[in-house]
């Protein structure tokens, strides 16, 4: 039991990793007047981590390793705080259709396996792509004080930049998933 544990949380920490490295390394940002907004490959490690480690674990990993990603960056360093709750929600909802609602990781049927992650993929991602735009808006409007126009540039460019992120996402978590759970040793890691 211990030893599980231990594995479950070394494996969340490499996904932090990863969700890191996919906002920091593998990304384009595009500078606005009021903020920044990215086009990047943190979401899909955080939707994959939550396929692999069950919703809780990867939406921890995506809070974490994309907030710390914000933290180091002085363009998204104030995004931070939404970024942690916003990440966590990603990684829990995927995890609730993949894991509870679909028992994916009981299935060796190969369509309703393909069907249900992109599905699960997509039901996290799709989240992401109504709430990160109007929680930026109020975000920048109300707590960082921005001109009601400024935080609608921001926030319209984040919606379209993020349903850009969201489909890539939910493409390499759904292959990367796929081409993983095939491993017996994977899948026996899986909730």
């Amino acid at each position: 039991m211990k030893s599980n544990s231990v594995l479950r949380l070394s494996l969340t920490a490499l996904m932090a990793a990863l969700c890191y490295i996919g906002f920091q390394y593998l990304k384009i940002d595009i500078p606005l007047p009021t903020g920044a907004v990215a086009i990047h490959f943190g979401n899909a490690f955080c939707v994959l981590g939550a396929l692999l480690l069950g919703g809780f674990y990867g939406g921890l990993a995506g809070a974490v390793g994309m907030t710390l990603g914000d933290l180091f960056n002085p363009l998204y360093i104030m995004s931070a705080p939404k970024t942690f709750i916003l990440k966590l929600c990603i990684g829990l909802i995927t995890g609730l259709v993949a894991h509870k609602i679909a028992k994916l990781s009981k299935s060796n049927d190969k369509s309703y396996t393909l069907k249900w992650t992109i599905f699960a993929a997509s039901a996290g991602m799709g989240f992401n792509v109504i709430f990160e735009p109007i929680v930026s808006f109020l975000y920048n409007r109300f707590l960082l004080g921005a001109d009601v126009n400024a935080a609608k540039i921001l926030a319209t460019w984040m919606g379209g930049v993020t349903l850009f992120n969201a489909v890539t996402s939910v493409i390499i978590a759904t292959v990367l998933y796929l081409a993983l759970s095939k491993n017996s040793k994977v899948k026996s890691l899986i909730q």
